[in-house]
């Protein structure tokens, strides 16, 4: 049996229509399955990628933050150090660059056929767990490397039963942080600019190339403002043992992503109704 759907204009803040990302389903795996196949189309490493970027950033972050700048990384070896920040980052960088250019990458779409809007940038987020569990994978082998070499790493297993629930945050802040930047775009092109370089900067605010532990405490206070620092350290904990943070950072970060993905989704539901006049 046909069912039938009636559009109609909405003009409340919170006309949100989650329930329809339910019902385009099958659309949002073609778009997940689009998402992965164009990324790497026509280059001759394809998904290898996902392990040579990680593994060339390390070894640029070895040389220059551990090599030159000397900066430590509470005794654990550097390649494990970076790997356990970059491994979440990454996922969250490309979460939010990739889709905070929804609107404008794809208006060509949006101004031909009726589909929930959200389901491109839901989209973005579920195919980066493919990237994602490519480079955990990475990660876990260079553990297992280090530990048959004599290495002790504490692992916390009660910590990495909570690791999807760690994901799915981070995966909550970047389409949050994505979102908004789309919506934002539509009017103001320069954001589109600022992103690489905002989410650069980011990276250095987050302890991925530094311990927190060294972070001084006059600057103690601008970790806690950021959602990303207890994400990366309870990551690091929970693999390796060694990590600084408090449960009152972790309930303040998930209040925070929470905060921005439900304003995100309210701007996105607000703007997609008006866009195409201004794209």
């Amino acid at each position: 049996m046909k069912q039938s759907y009636t559009i109609r204009p909405a003009t409340g803040w919170f006309d949100l229509h989650l329930a329809d990302l339910w019902r385009y389903r099958d659309l949002i795996l073609l778009f997940v399955r689009r998402d992965f196949v164009a990324l790497y189309k026509q280059t001759v490493l394809g998904p290898l990628w996902y392990v040579i970027q990680p593994l060339l950033t390390t070894l640029v972050f070895t040389i220059i933050f551990g090599r030159v700048a000397r900066i430590p990384t509470d005794g654990l070896p550097p390649t494990l150090f970076y790997l356990a920040g970059l491994t979440p980052w990454n996922y969250f960088a490309g979460c939010l660059t990739k889709t905070s250019g929804t609107f404008i990458s794809n208006a060509n779409i949006f101004g031909k056929v009726y589909f929930p809007r959200l389901a491109v940038p839901l989209s973005v987020v579920i195919s980066g767990l493919i990237g994602f569990a490519i480079q955990l994978a990475l990660f876990l082998c260079f553990m297992a490397f280090y530990a048959l070499k004599g290495t002790v790493i504490s692992v916390s297993p009660l910590l990495i039963l909570f690791l999807p629930l760690l994901v799915l945050q981070t995966a909550a802040l970047g389409l949050g942080f994505g979102i908004i930047v789309s919506s934002l775009t539509t009017r103001y092109r320069d954001l589109a600019f600022l992103v690489s370089f905002g989410v650069q900067l980011w990276m250095y605010a987050t302890p991925i190339v530094y311990p927190a532990s060294r972070i001084p405490p006059a600057w103690l206070w601008l970790s806690y403002l950021n959602p990303m620092t207890p994400v990366v350290e309870l990551f690091r904990y929970a693999f390796l043992g060694s990590g600084t943070v408090n449960p009152w950072q972790v309930a303040f970060s998930l209040a925070m992503t929470l905060l921005i993905l439900f304003s995100g989704i309210v701007l996105f539901s607000r703007v997609e109704k008006s866009f195409m006049d201004t794209v």
